[in-house]
């Protein structure tokens, strides 16, 4: 499948994921900006993958980030964000939101198994009681020591200040 034909809108995955369901796999679904893709990143979601059949990745849109991370973010605009994310093997399906989190996608698409990292306290994981009362399981899944967007960018800053 090319990568581009992997990043859908919420309604066509929706129609996907009733053939899906029919077949019985798993569905994990994951979230993230994704801003400037690094070695936890590929980690993170080879992991969140493995925890079952199809993995399902919300992308914040740029706007999305945005009103998170403040206005110098993203680095790297939506399409080329979700083109990386759905080029990824591990990753069978790119959904951009809108929001500043991805309730209303968790709630719609009814993963089995919810996936964050180890930064997320268990209590504080959005969709994750969504996911428990349908019977599915949260996962935590634990970094990848100095691998991250804002320290990239913080280096790329530190060592190119001046030129």
């Amino acid at each position: 499948m090319n990568a581009l034909d992997k990043i859908v809108t919420l309604e066509d995955l929706v129609t996907r994921l009733v053939r899906i369901r029919k077949s019985g796999q798993k569905i994990v679904f994951t979230n993230g900006c994704f801003d400037i893709m690094h070695v936890g990143h590929v980690r993170y979601l080879a992991e969140a993958r493995s925890q079952g059949d199809m993995l399902i990745v919300g992308l914040n849109s740029d706007g999305s980030m945005r009103s998170i991370k403040g206005d110098k973010r993203p680095i790297v605009g939506q399409d080329r964000r979700a083109e990386v994310l759905a080029s990824l093997g591990c990753v069978d399906c790119v959904v951009l939101f809108e929001e500043p989190d991805p309730l209303r996608l968790i709630q719609t698409i009814k993963p089995d198994v919810l996936v964050k990292g180890e930064d997320w306290a268990a209590d504080a994981i959005i969709g994750a009681e969504d996911v428990k009362a349908r019977g599915g399981k949260i996962v935590r899944i634990s970094f990848v020591e100095k691998a991250s967007t804002t320290g990239i960018i913080q280096t790329i800053l530190q060592r190119y200040q001046g030129d």
